[in-house]
């Protein structure tokens, strides 16, 4: 007798994220997808919209009706902020591990998602039972687990780029920069005039500058790496570039006056069984297109000059590791299977 797949669901199908989590679950071979939603899309079959997935992907868009996504195993939410807080409850109540793509679930105070997200918490009461879902420090609080909060892209590659440093105690935690720049997929598949070609295209900015909803994400995800238990201070300045996948992030850490360490040999030994993290040879410098489409962090670092000045240069593809390909690694996890089950892309070139 054949063995039964996990029927699985995506809620918010017709984004960036969520089309890229169809590409990857469609060649999962525990996975068999049962919905993909969207409100303004109902009836139309998936592949009409993304041609990448005729062949693939035979199904047609339904509305989220909680009947049908309590059928599945499984549901991921590649919908807006606001979204999975809503249905969670019902879903998990039905017996469904639900992985949200989005914020609902990623800070801890409800008030600090308030003041960030402009929005009243609908279940305050699931967020201490959230796992945060980054594999990389939270593999063991993932194996079983109902509802993950996938993290987003900025702060994946931040955090793994600062955490050898944290949990060694060897930098000040006060005085951290993440200088970080995104392709234009990272702000999502829609109409917005500083999307238009002609306004991305041969330029670059900063924005968020006087504050990102990212900062309080990563700022608690650095603090849970902090064996000292004291603040984190974090500068964090994003910015738009004109390609359309990746993230690059460039992190500025102070090694505090009496350590004196071997970094490349520390991030080596730290990510050395880390399946999607490439701490690459001492000199180089990481591409975002070395990651293209893979689930993969490209790390590599430098102390220029021998002065006690780390940089960490992180790349990532922010709709891969950034969150479809993470959110596939937990969905591994959770349910005991191998872990890069249906990542093994390789990064594409040119």
């Amino acid at each position: 007798m054949a063995k039964t797949k996990l029927k699985v669901g995506v809620v918010g199908g017709t984004g960036y994220t969520g089309v890229e989590l169809l590409r990857l679950l469609a060649r999962h071979p525990e996975v068999e997808l049962h919905a993909v939603t969207s409100r303004e899309q109902a009836g139309r079959p998936v592949a009409d919209l993304f041609q990448n997935l005729r062949g693939c992907v035979e199904l047609k868009f339904t509305p989220p009706e909680p009947a049908t996504l309590a059928e599945c195993d499984a549901v991921f939410f590649a919908s807006p902020n606001g979204t999975a807080m809503t249905m969670a409850r019902e879903l998990l109540d039905a017996g469904v591990r639900v992985i949200d793509l989005a914020a609902d679930f990623r800070l801890k105070d409800p008030e600090e998602w308030r003041h960030w997200y402009r929005m009243e918490h609908a279940c305050p009461e699931l967020l201490a039972e959230a796992v945060y879902g980054l594999p990389e420090i939270n593999r063991a609080a993932l194996r079983g687990a109902r509802l993950v909060a996938n993290p987003g892209c900025y702060p994946t590659a931040v955090q793994l780029g600062f955490m050898p440093l944290l949990e060694a105690g060897l930098i000040d935690r006060g005085r951290l920069i993440a200088d970080a720049k995104s392709g234009v997929s990272g702000a999502g598949r829609k109409a917005e005039v500083g999307m238009l070609y002609a306004e991305a295209a041969e330029n670059f900015k900063a924005y968020g500058v006087a504050g990102h909803r990212h900062w309080p994400e990563i700022r608690q995800g650095l603090a849970a790496m902090n064996p000292m238990n004291s603040a984190i201070g974090l500068t964090f300045v994003p910015h738009l570039v004109p390609m359309i996948r990746g993230i690059h992030a460039t992190l500025y850490a102070e090694l505090l006056a009496e350590h004196d360490v071997d970094l490349q040999s520390l991030y080596e030994k730290r990510y050395a069984q880390e399946p999607f993290v490439d701490v690459m040879p001492a000199g180089s410098l990481p591409e975002t297109r070395s990651v293209k489409g893979a689930n993969l962090c490209r790390i590599a670092l430098y102390r220029p000059l021998g002065q006690r000045i780390v940089v960490i240069l992180s790349v990532i593809d922010n709709l891969v590791k950034g969150a479809a390909g993470q959110a596939l690694q937990n969905f591994n996890i959770m349910h005991g299977f191998e872990e890069g089950l249906g990542l093994d892309e390789i990064a594409l070139l040119p």
